[in-house]
């Protein structure tokens, strides 16, 4: 039984617009699929709708043979945990307090907060290099650092789901590597992670599958050196690409695309 189960799923935004178009897509427990495509092909949403935070006009997500949208909102925080892109508006919270927050689904109504909900906290601070402001105050991090914390707060949720949308963007190379290496572990642990991101080599290398959307539809689902093609993209990010094959020490070869002005 797939974890996560996407059937015939469509959402459309008024207008209307079609954001998702009968999109079908099974996510196995220990995987790390990335979401690859051009801007506005519905990878946002599909996470959103996997989240139960929008509602399909067609279709449903499963979530371990369950529909998602049955499920109480607090057991499907238990089950699903979703980084966004950004918060709308920021809390005026400290750090440590707002990551502490993604554990309200795993507690009890009237339990206190444990040394083990405390210790969770300090761990997913560290492992996001985010411990050095935890007493500050969200409102004062910059983008990538409140990146970092989002997804801090995420693992602190223990969820066996984990949906996370471009967490890249506004990070470093060194952080971004570091991300997805902390994805990575998440996944050698049995977390399923589905993460839509428009960096094509970092989905490369850390990805055990790549899905390719177009038009809220998934067009090519593969490995790496299956997708990452010029027969693949062309026809979906136009011809502005550059394709080439990087050597591994361990032996063997990484395939990797750049955007190049005279591709």
């Amino acid at each position: 039984m797939a974890r996560l189960l996407a059937r015939d799923l469509v959402f459309e935004y008024p207008g209307p617009i079609r954001a998702v178009a009968g999109l079908d897509l099974a996510v196995d427990g220990a995987e790390l699929v990335c979401l690859i495509g051009p801007n506005g092909c519905g990878k946002s949403t599909f996470l959103r709708l996997c989240a139960g935070l929008l509602v399909p006009a067609r279709g449903q997500v499963e979530l371990d043979g369950h529909a998602a949208s049955a499920l109480a909102p607090r057991l499907r925080a238990r089950r699903v945990a979703l980084v966004p892109q950004y918060l709308p508006a920021l809390p005026e919270v400290r750090v440590s307090d707002f990551v502490l927050s993604g554990r309200y689904a795993q507690l009890e109504r009237w339990n206190r907060v444990s040394a083990h909900d405390e210790a969770l906290v300090h761990e997913a601070l560290e492992a996001c290099d985010a411990s050095e402001f935890a007493q500050r105050g969200l409102g004062e991090l910059s983008g990538g650092q409140r990146q970092r914390v989002l997804i801090a707060r995420a693992l602190v949720q223990e969820a066996p789901v984990l949906l996370i949308d471009e967490p890249t963007g506004a990070l470093d190379p060194e952080h971004q590597i570091r991300v997805f290496e902390l994805l990575e572990l998440s996944r050698s642990r049995g977390s399923t992670v589905v993460v839509a991101t428009h960096d094509l080599n970092l989905a490369g290398q850390f990805a055990t599958r790549l899905v390719l959307m177009r038009e809220g539809r998934v067009v090519a689902d593969g490995s790496a050196s299956a997708v990452l093609r010029p027969e693949v993209l062309a026809p979906v990010y136009g011809p502005h690409l550059h394709y080439g094959e990087h050597t591994l020490a361990a032996g063997g070869s990484q395939p990797f695309v750049m955007p190049w002005r005279g591709a």
